[in-house]
């Protein structure tokens, strides 16, 4: 049968799909992609990737040979042992969670035992592993901090998980909000599980915890029998003020998973994340176990193992960092650091208090990372995005796609990472043109 005389195939039915492809946090994630495709001269402030810095590609050889030689000389390995590391599966949990537990102790005072550490790859199977986990029965219930990161409401969504949003302050999370939401969930014949927060310059709101409140949010966990997962990319980043600890370098009580990746503190290409889950797991016939061995199962089943070089890879740059990642970004930090003076400055700069005050344009100020949300009056939407970007040559993120609830319609994100200072000048400039064109009672 030649190919001109092959019959058609049946076409799918979207409605036969799984409901999540129809979900508009997947649409959001993908018009974006292609809105930033489609105008490759745009400034763009719409994702939050890391500076490249210093990165050079002769620098991944480097750290590759960093972790053998730290195999063969401070371990003893021989070269078979070395060969069969880098190039089998290798053990499900990872190969470098000893050089992880030894990296969360020295930055941040969290005392693990390296078998409660699972590398993954990249954080977002860190999120899908233990929301498998923790999720078992229809009422289980995740809540999140909303505005809210849309890889934990997406995953959620993937794995049929119900989400209730619990709303964000100008210091995120309220703890009697967590409390008050637990409490709705349970009324309402839920059982809420776990609380999803970023407590440090989140995604995409920017703001950060207080220490009063991250104390209180551990008593409510331990009050109301609540997990709380913990999402850190950030927390190095401090602009102003000194960093705070985090809510697993807090927990006394095994509250708290930890979700970390050194996609923003070291190399985001390796796609190198993990998962602290230090909570005993108690099976048929007293038999115990850590949760990081119950992700382990999972993960055996999705990804099996975390790539074997890119562990590598991360494994030679803790060494050379003496697992001290804090004082390796040193760079990092102050490079974002003068991003976000520079941009909130620009900001200051085309719109002062009475004009701000005229238009009816306020933003946040974050304390650092990555992000700063700006207030406009009018709405904040896709196809105001698609105009920005025609128009007028500049690219934001729509507020309204980390919302659960309806919200953020008249917000955009702003992201000054990816950007020099130079660039978000500009970028500022052309922002300013188009929010000034779009407010009412200004020409259009």
């Amino acid at each position: 049968m030649t190919p001109q005389t092959l019959p058609s195939s049946r076409a799918l039915a979207l409605d036969e799909l799984h409901g999540s492809l129809s979900d508009p946090v997947l649409d959001a994630m993908n018009f974006l992609n292609e809105v930033v495709g489609r105008f490759p001269q745009a400034i763009s402030f719409a994702p939050g990737r890391p500076t490249e810095g210093d990165f050079e590609p002769e620098d991944l050889a480097r750290h590759l040979h960093t972790y053998t030689s730290h195999l063969e000389e401070t371990l003893g390995w021989s070269r078979d042992r070395v060969r069969t590391q880098l190039f089998q599966y290798g053990r499900t949990g990872g190969i470098i969670h000893e050089l992880i537990a030894r990296t969360v102790a020295n930055d941040e005072g969290i005392e693990v035992p390296p078998e409660a550490v699972v590398v993954t790859t990249g954080c977002q199977e860190a999120m899908l592993l233990i929301l498998r986990a923790l999720f078992a029965a229809p009422e289980d219930t995740l809540l999140v901090s909303s505005p809210c990161y849309v890889g934990i409401t997406g995953v959620a969504r993937l794995l049929g998980i119900r989400v209730r949003a619990v709303p964000e302050g100008p210091a995120g999370p309220d703890p009697e909000a967590v409390s008050a939401a637990v409490r709705a969930a349970r009324e309402a014949g839920e059982r809420p599980r776990a609380f999803y927060v970023v407590p440090d310059f989140a995604n995409p709101s920017g703001t950060s915890m207080s220490l009063p409140d991250r104390e209180r949010l551990l008593r409510v966990a331990q009050e109301e029998d609540l997990l709380v997962l913990e999402d850190d990319p950030y927390g190095f980043f401090v602009r102003t003020g000194s960093a705070r600890p985090t809510l697993k370098a807090l927990d006394a009580g095994r509250r708290v998973v930890h979700l970390g990746s050194f996609a923003k503190t070291a190399l985001p290409g390796a796609r190198v994340g993990y998962v602290i889950a230090d909570q005993e797991v108690i099976g048929p016939g007293g038999r115990r176990s850590l949760l990081a061995d119950e992700l382990s199962k999972i993960k055996s089943m999705t990804t099996v193992n975390t790539s074997a070089v890119s562990q590598a890879v991360i494994g030679g740059l803790l060494i050379e960092s003496g697992c001290r990642l804090r004082e390796a970004n040193a760079g990092a930090i102050a490079y974002y650091r003068t991003n976000m003076d520079t941009l909130l400055g620009e900001l200051e700069r085309h719109f002062p208090a009475e004009r701000r005050a005229e238009l009816g344009i306020s933003w946040n100020r974050p304390d650092g990372g990555f992000f700063t949300v700006v207030t406009v009056p009018f709405a904040a939407d896709h196809k105001a995005l698609e105009l920005s970007a025609r128009t007028y040559g500049v690219l934001w993120t729509p507020m309204s796609d980390f919302h659960l609830d309806g919200g953020g319609t008249h917000q955009l994100r702003l992201s000054c990472s990816a950007q020099s200072p130079e660039a978000i000048i500009e970028g500022m400039a052309r922002l300013a043109a188009f929010i000034t064109a779009q407010s009412p009672g200004t020409a259009a």
